[in-house]
C-alpha cells in the first residue's frame, strides 16, 4: 500500500513538472511570436500559402525566406521533414520583415547593401530575416519544387 502511494506521488510530480517545462517563454517587447506554414531547405524556411485552416501570421507573406535559428536537435528534426509542409512557431524582431516596398505576389523591393572593395557584400547574410524557432509541427500539403 505504501509503495503504491509513493508511485502515485512520483507520477503526479513528474506530470506537473512536464507541464511547467511546456510553458512558452515570454516574448521580448521588441519581438513578436509568429506561426508560419511553409517549407524548409537547409536552414532556410520559405513561407507558404495561407489557408483557412492554417492562417499563419499576417505580416509574413507567401514566398518570404526566413533564416532559422534554434537548438541543433530541433533543426535536425525539421531537416528530416524537407519536402513536406510544416508550421513553424518562433520569435521574430518587430519590423525586420517590413524592409522595402511590397510589390505584390510575395515580392518586395528593398535597398541593397553598399558594395565593398571586392564587389561582394561585407556580410554574407545581408539583411536576411531571422526567426528563433520555438517549435514546429507537420501540416497537410506538399512543397513546391
Amino acid at each position: 500500500m505504501r509503495t503504491s502511494a509513493v508511485i502515485v506521488a512520483a507520477a503526479i510530480a513528474a506530470a506537473s513538472s512536464s507541464l511547467v517545462a511546456q510553458e512558452k517563454k515570454p516574448v521580448p517587447n521588441d519581438s513578436v511570436r509568429v506561426f508560419v506554414p511553409g517549407c524548409t531547405k537547409g536552414y532556410v524556411f520559405t513561407a507558404g500559402p495561407k489557408t483557412i485552416e492554417e492562417p499563419g501570421s499576417a505580416e509574413i507573406s507567401e514566398g518570404m525566406h526566413l533564416r532559422m535559428n534554434g537548438p541543433k536537435k530541433m533543426l535536425t528534426e525539421i531537416k528530416a521533414h524537407e519536402g513536406s509542409m510544416i508550421e513553424l512557431t518562433g520569435i521574430m524582431k518587430k519590423g525586420q520583415y517590413n524592409d522595402g516596398v511590397n510589390l505584390g505576389g510575395g515580392i518586395r523591393m528593398s535597398p541593397g547593401t553598399m558594395p565593398s572593395a571586392g564587389g561582394m557584400p561585407a556580410n554574407g547574410a545581408g539583411n536576411q530575416i531571422q526567426i528563433d524557432v520555438e517549435g514546429w509541427r507537420p501540416i497537410a500539403g506538399a512543397c513546391r519544387t
